[in-house]
């Protein structure tokens, strides 16, 4: 990283799979998928206690907290976890705790509490970078109440690196021009689909010497396999959107690329990014975006996409 003495891989690990997202994935499968990664070399992975409610960073401890190989752990602040009678129903984690509620809190002991209790499901003394989550909503605390919090804390060596986990550009940008970020964590702005990050937010990184990090490079899964019923953010991909991705595939395919190749490396192409985050579901679908992200590709292949206007050119 540009501003802190952590060397993190170019390609990471989201654990939101891993934790249910959508679908129930068994304890062993997970196990096997973080020891994949660590196998394969990577070292960098991002969790958040959203994560299937806890249940993320719990798996991912349970394994890492045992490893002596070196690496790069990553959560989230700005919710916290209550346990209730009765939880609002989830459809995103089918395998949550139905007495677990998570709620926005950007207050300085919220932030506390959520670091701390994070520390506890990780089973780790202390977390290498630390994340202001889904912030748009919540900026002024940000960076009067969360802020503060996270850089005693940098202070103290409890962590090395402070930045945002956003989905939002304009959010972003707010953020980073108020606080001295050393990271942020953009999901779905700087795809195949939407390049809305290239215009103002990458450059403003680049000049502040902000790392990125690019989650989301399938757009939740419509850059994987365009079909009808795919899923664009979340939510079923409109014909337009089915129809955009799909012509991509097809230029892609008759220059022997494979759409999931070039989503995944994608990213990588502006130099304010240095990771790509590929949310992996089992082992299988790990290694199979490991060798999709090392595929040679052409080196002119994002010139013909910007010259067939079907991604934007970087200004």
């Amino acid at each position: 990283m540009k501003r802190v003495p952590v060397e993190i891989t170019r390609l990471s690990l989201g654990t939101a799979p891993l934790a249910g997202l959508f679908k129930t994935v068994d304890i062993s499968e997970s196990d096997l998928l973080i020891k994949t990664a660590l196998a394969q070399g990577i070292n960098y992975f991002d969790t958040a206690p959203l994560y299937g409610h806890g249940l993320s960073e719990e798996r991912l401890g349970r394994i890492l907290s045992s490893v002596t190989q070196p690496f790069i752990l990553e959560t989230k602040v700005g919710r916290v976890l209550n346990r209730v009678e009765k939880a609002d129903p989830v459809p995103w984690f089918p395998d949550a705790d139905p007495h677990i509620q998570p709620v926005f809190d950007y207050s300085p002991e919220g932030i506390k509490r959520s670091f701390n209790e994070s520390l506890e499901r990780l089973g780790v003394d202390h977390i290498d970078i630390a994340l202001m989550h889904d912030a748009q909503a919540h900026i002024p605390e940000a960076i009067n109440n969360a802020y503060p919090v996270l850089a005693d804390f940098k202070r103290q060596g409890i962590i090395k690196a402070i930045g945002i986990g956003i989905n939002f550009c304009d959010a972003a940008i707010k953020i980073m021009k108020e606080v001295d970020l050393d990271l942020a964590l953009i999901a779905g702005r700087y795809t195949l689909l939407d390049q809305s990050a290239q215009n103002e937010l990458l450059p403003y990184a680049l000049e502040r010497k902000v790392d990125i990090t690019i989650g989301g490079v399938f757009n939740s899964g419509v850059l994987a396999d365009p079909k009808p019923g795919a899923t664009f953010e979340y939510l079923p991909a409109s014909d337009e959107i089915i129809k955009r991705a799909q012509n991509i595939g097809a230029f892609l395919n008759d220059r022997g690329i494979p759409l999931t190749a070039a989503a995944l490396q994608f990213p990588l192409r502006h130099p304010a990014v240095t990771s790509v985050l590929t949310g992996s579901r089992n082992s299988k679908e790990l290694l199979s975006n490991i060798a999709d992200f090392d595929l040679e590709l052409p080196a002119d292949i994002w010139t013909q996409l910007e010259d067939a206007n079907l991604i934007e050119r970087i200004s």
